[in-house]
This record gives C-alpha cells, structure tokens and sequence, in this order.
C-alpha cells in the first residue's frame, strides 16, 4: 500500500521549498508532494488516481497565475475522491473577500498567513491530517506520531 499524500502547491519555488523543509518530518509516513501550479496538480492527481494514491491534505497558495487556489480548491470539492481530503489555503496576499470566497467555495478547512510560523503550521498540518484519517475511515494507529492527539481524542470521544 502507498504512503498517504500530502500536495502542496505554491507557485513562488522559494515559498514551496521553506514549506516543503518544515514538512520534512512526515515523510517518513507520508508523500509529500511539490506542485508549482494548479495545472501541475491536476496533472499529478491523474497520475495519483491511476495508481490508487491517496491524498489527504492539500496545502495551496491562493495567489497563483491561471488559477487560483480557491479555483483549484473548488474544483477538488466537486470530486468525490476528495470527500474527506483537508484543504489548507495558504497565503500572504488574499483579500476579506478571497478569505471569504475560499470558505464558502473552496470547503477551506483551514485558512494560514505568510509568512508562517513553523510550529503552528505544524500543529495545524497534524490536525488536519487526523481528521482527514479518521473521516476517510483508514487506520489511523500506524500514524500516531504524526497526528495531534488533542484532536484524535476529541473526534474518538464523539463518537462513543
């Protein structure tokens, strides 16, 4: 079985690259994958979907040329393969508007400024990962390192 994946998307290489360094310590368990656009990920997410990858967290930058990250994150909701992958909108230039826009179309489900702090973008990538596991109904004990457990707790509870 393939390592879960995690895609992130920044057009800026030197943005993708600091996100793709503090992300670093999930490889083990995950793929990490790097896409300079939009067009790239879909292209990428076909060749994901012929091999029966799966992916659960997308990391987008939201100011992009041809698409932006809100364009591309509606485009993903609209796929039931996605059902259960978190959406993280990532991004320094966006607008009340765009924030606005990125909830109510992209299912955003978690919204951090540039530049970020390492620590907390951490804690949020492990929040959201927890949740995509658990929503998407696999295994989540191989992954526990890597999870919030905080959060594991608080979605195990409501269900009992």
């Amino acid at each position: 079985m393939s390592k879960p994946i995690i895609m992130c998307l920044d057009d800026q290489r030197e943005v993708l690259s600091a996100l793709m360094k503090d992300l670093e310590e999930f490889v083990d368990a995950f793929e990490v994958i790097d896409c300079e656009s939009a067009q790239e990920a879909l292209e990428e997410l076909e060749t994901i979907e012929d091999e029966d990858g799966n992916v659960l967290l997308f990391v987008c930058d939201h100011i992009m040329p041809e698409k932006t990250g809100v364009e591309f994150l509606s485009e993903l909701r609209e796929e039931s393969r996605f059902e259960t992958a978190r959406k993280i909108l990532l991004t320094g230039l966006a607008t009340h508007e765009d924030t606005i826009d990125a909830i109510n179309r992209g299912d955003i489900n978690f919204y951090i400024s540039k530049p970020w702090k390492q620590d907390n973008l951490l804690k949020v990538i492990r929040q959201q990962l927890t949740h995509a596991l658990i929503d998407s109904g696999q295994d989540h004990t191989p992954y526990m390192q890597w999870l919030d457990q905080e959060t594991l707790y608080k979605i195990l509870s409501k269900r009992v």
